[in-house]
């Protein structure tokens, strides 16, 4: 292999052999090209295209090793600085390592504790990394700042937005631009910023995280790292996870500066927001520009997280709220995000023509009895109505024992549909039973149905089976 005679001839120089095998391992995002050379040791041979990228690298690596943080060990460098080897840290990503995890979102034990061993490494990182650290090394800027907002703003407004075709006002977008700057930069520090730290580039060896892909770091607010990791798009993090992760890393914080939680979380939501945005301008550029399609295929990931977070408004900047949420609905978008939407299927039903079949296989989900709630239908001046009348919602609401076994029901459907999102499921059927499926059912049915909307981001489909009525509720 041609391209990989530089890092043989230093594997050699090194060694004292020749590598038996030279394996190009697959790339990422960027131009570097990786090798493992086989022989009598394994070693990860490195190509470059940037000689000052790699100056960067070079530079960052040694520093964090002389701190103690957990890098890989640079053990030769070419005399053009173009190509080094570097310890082989094996081939467990830590991506790789929470594969179950990711795709169901249901996380196993030892997979947290390995994302809680990351996250409690990175104010280390951020912190203690920065001690006498060098940012004139840095590369190609050694601040977060102002222009450096701005460049990934535009990333996003002229590789993704326009590709997308979204009307827009430029004028009205760069001043919210300019207000989200003004916002991010009021958390400069002399951090140490990884700029790209997710799972993707964190390594496991022997049980612990590793730490790769550094090169693009700077100086910067430590808030970035925390939205690069924890809402990376293809993570898939339920947020109760988010949360118990973000618990640990303002543990881990706490030894290096004292932490405003409201404001920290406050803070950080804006640098979700433009780490997103960055993100899917990198999808954009990728996808789009370099015809790399497998980067599109994380634009639903990166949306879904950005629709979640747009449930509670970005005030600051009304005419970006706005287009974002323009965005997200666009159909192109909508129907990925759409097949990833949880529906629940409310029913209505009589017990004596049968328990409802669940058409999509999934079992049936809760059936709950309504037989012990009083009955309006033993009095004949109800039998003409249903449970969606005014006279049978008075008889209901006040007897009392319909408010107080609907709260049950709620409190039981609610933290199921809550697990359902998080782990990414497509359907829950919630059945209510009456004797003729007519009052008692028909009136908890609608309850729960509207209730379900008001609460959750999910398609509800509520059918009255005995009275062949139906009605949808779409997320708002």
């Amino acid at each position: 292999m041609d391209a990989a005679i530089p890092l043989t001839k230093l594997y050699r120089e090194l060694v004292g052999a020749e590598p038996t095998e030279v394996v190009e391992l697959p790339s990422s995002g960027s131009n570097r090209r990786y090798f493992r050379l086989h022989g009598p040791e394994s070693i990860i041979g490195v190509l470059g295209t940037c000689r000052e990228e790699n100056e960067a690298f070079l530079y960052f690596d040694q520093h964090f090793s002389e701190r103690g943080i957990p890098v890989p060990k640079v053990l030769a460098i070419s005399p053009d600085r173009m190509s080094y080897l570097q310890q082989d840290l094996g081939d467990t990503l830590l991506f790789n390592a929470i594969e179950k995890g990711r795709l169901t979102s249901s996380f196993s034990a030892h997979e947290r504790e390995l994302l809680v061993k990351t996250i409690q490494k990175l104010p280390e990182i951020q912190f203690s990394g920065a001690v006498g650290l060098n940012f004139g090394m840095c590369y190609p800027p050694e601040e977060f700042d102002l222009r450096t907002i701005m460049w990934d703003l535009n990333y996003f407004k002229y590789c993704f937005l326009k590709a997308t075709g979204l009307e827009f006002s430029e004028s009205k977008l760069e001043d919210d631009f300019n207000t989200l700057a003004q916002v991010l930069m009021r958390s400069k520090s002399s951090t140490f910023m990884y700029r790209d730290f997710q799972s993707r580039n964190v390594m496991i060896k022997d049980g612990e995280p590793w730490f790769i892909d550094f090169q693009g770091g700077r100086k910067g607010p430590f808030f970035y790292d925390v939205a690069s990791f924890l809402w990376q798009a293809k993570a898939n993090f339920p947020d109760s996870l988010r949360q118990d992760l973000l618990k640990e890393y303002i543990k881990a914080l706490r030894k290096y500066k004292p932490v405003d939680e409201e404001y920290f979380y406050e803070q950080l939501r804006h640098f979700v927001l433009f780490r997103i945005m960055q993100v899917l301008g990198a999808y954009g550029y990728r996808g789009y520009f370099e015809k790399k399609p497998h980067f599109l295929q994380s634009v639903p990931f990166a949306l879904a997280n950005l629709r979640d977070l747009l449930q509670k408004p970005f005030t600051d900047y009304p005419y970006l709220n706005d287009l974002l949420l323009r965005l997200v609905d666009m159909k192109q978008f909508s129907d990925a995000l759409q097949k990833r939407m949880l529906t629940v299927k409310v029913m209505s039903f009589a017990y004596k023509k049968g328990i409802p079949n669940d058409a999509t296989g999934n079992g049936g989900g809760y059936v709950f009895d309504c037989r012990g709630v009083n009955n309006p239908g033993k009095y004949e001046r109800f039998k003409p109505f249903t449970g969606l009348d005014t006279p049978v919602i008075k008889f209901l609401e006040d007897d009392g024992e319909i408010g107080p076994f609907l709260e049950h029901c709620y409190a039981l459907v609610d933290s199921t549909v809550a697990r359902y999102v998080e782990r990414g499921f497509n359907n829950l059927m919630v059945c209510f039973g009456c004797t003729g499926g007519q009052h008692r059912s028909v009136y908890c049915a609608q309850h729960m149905a509207q209730h379900l909307h008001e609460k959750f981001h999910v398609k509800v489909e509520l059918v009255h089976r005995e009275q062949d009525i139906e009605q949808q509720f779409l997320p708002r």
